[in-house]
């Protein structure tokens, strides 16, 4: 049995650096440098279409219909698949089968999309576009999304529970579904939630600031990643350093978010300054603009550190996945 670890905080007010450890570790810079011929642009549709196929068959069209309705809606197809693709990449990286790793995939793209259309409801962000249409509510009404969200957790969590494969263990499998569900629970997301909606229009701390986005946001991608190591059969060292990976990449993604949100991206179909007309805390508002680019950075440097750890040749879909978050010259 593999022993269950807590979750530790991150912060950007005190940022993350792991202790070194007596083991060798590749530099990925210099003496083991990771693939220059992987074509990320190639790898991140490739996966988007075996996620959006995988997502249309766990998720057919049934009675009720409405309901089924509502949740394929928001989901296919869907985005970029950001967190999809990060735990795909990362169950691929110790070595999980293809199909193991999309099971995961989906689940997550389950839970993240049950997040995001449970986020534009009136009673929180009240948004009525997602992803350039309608958003869900203001197609099927405020219940039916209501109910459509409840029944995307209770299939994410089916999803990883119906894992069968000969290398994974009833252990991790529980191990999974408890790091799932603490990321979108009271110690993640809905705790995030809560505070991000009571925070609206009052002074916030840096590390108020900090809590919020590291468990509404920075919580989902680390145990997106963290449970796709957990599948793929990582050992307790590969978990740890890619649960530090995970937290790094998190908070850097909210950076991001917040620098998009203030000067535009041209990929993204969103309006900006959403959260400037909600008076809402952003890192922008506390660093800068050039502050929270330098931070991002930062962070994204560190996740690559761990990354060393690893074969570089399954590294090189993470370490090209998160290069994005950084290039901030496409954004200017």
């Amino acid at each position: 049995m593999i022993p269950f670890v807590p979750n530790s905080h991150v912060s950007i007010s005190a940022p993350l650096r792991r202790q070194p450890k007596k083991l060798m570790i590749i530099n990925s810079q210099q003496n083991h440098p990771l693939p220059k011929l992987f074509q990320i642009d190639e790898y991140k549709p490739m996966k988007a279409k075996q996620i959006n196929k995988a997502l249309d068959e766990a998720v057919p069209l049934r009675h009720p219909a409405v309901l089924h309705e509502a949740m394929r809606y928001s989901m296919i197809p869907g985005g970029k698949y950001f967190l999809s693709i990060l735990c795909n990449a990362s169950c691929e990286l110790v070595g999980g089968s293809e199909s193991v790793a999309m099971s995961l995939a989906c689940a997550i793209e389950m839970l993240s999309v049950m997040g995001m259309i449970q986020d534009d409801l009136p009673c929180l962000d009240n948004d009525d576009f997602r992803r350039g249409k309608h958003s869900n509510h203001k197609v099927f009404g405020e219940a039916t999304t209501l109910l459509a969200c409840q029944a995307l957790f209770c299939l994410a969590i089916e999803q990883i529970a119906m894992i069968k494969a000969k290398n994974v263990s009833p252990d991790r499998i529980l191990r999974a579904i408890v790091e799932i569900t603490s990321a979108f629970g009271s110690q993640g997301l809905a705790a995030g939630q809560i505070m991000d909606m009571t925070s609206e229009g009052k002074e916030v701390s840096l590390s108020e600031l900090d809590f919020i986005h590291r468990h509404k946001a920075g919580k989902s991608v680390e145990a997106s990643i963290v449970i796709g190591v957990i599948i793929g059969g990582g050992n307790e060292e590969e978990i740890g350093r890619m649960r530090n990976f995970g937290k790094c990449v998190g908070m850097a993604y909210q950076l991001w978010n917040d620098i998009v949100d203030v000067i535009g991206s041209p990929d993204t179909r969103e309006k900006t300054g959403r959260d400037m007309l909600r008076d809402k805390a952003t890192y922008p508002k506390f660093l800068g603009i050039d502050g929270s680019k330098k931070q991002a950075k930062e962070l994204i440097a560190e996740a690559k550190q761990e990354l060393a750890y690893f074969d570089p040749t399954r590294a090189a879909p993470l370490d090209h996945l998160i290069n994005f978050i950084v290039s901030f010259d496409n954004i200017n």
